[in-house]
């Protein structure tokens, strides 16, 4: 799917959810929730792509494959966040929305650290 057909789809969700929502809000929102998960399920397919350029370029500068995973877990983590954060929001609930996001914020630091470790004992190690 291009990105002219997502977008396409998304206009239209919204269009829709806007005609319910004085009718059935509960039902604007399951049709944005459900327009969101086949946009997601649609650039999870462009996923190996992006896998496959990622391990190009760990190949070409020698960066261990745990870095790379890393950075992939945090630009998960970061795009689930922010997904659930947005249907929060758009549910009425932006307390809860922040609440998710914090989470988010929170384990992206928490994957990160081990990688923040090795950065400082590479710097370390440079300055000794």
């Amino acid at each position: 799917m291009t990105i002219i057909q997502a977008a396409v789809l998304g206009i239209t969700a919204v269009a829709l959810a806007v005609q319910l929502k004085p009718l059935r809000q509960e039902y604007s929102v399951y049709l944005i929730l459900a327009a969101g998960l086949v946009i997601g399920f649609l650039s999870i397919s462009r996923l190996e792509l992006i896998l496959d350029t990622v391990r190009a370029i760990g190949s070409q500068i020698r960066v261990k494959n745990i870095y790379l995973g890393t950075l992939l877990k945090m630009v998960g983590i970061t795009y689930i966040a922010e997904f659930a954060s947005g249907i929060c929001r758009d549910a009425g609930f932006s307390a809860l929305g922040t609440q998710v996001e914090m989470f988010g914020k929170l384990s992206i630091l928490a994957v990160s650290a081990p990688v923040l470790q090795a950065l400082l004992e590479t710097l370390q190690v440079f300055l000794s």
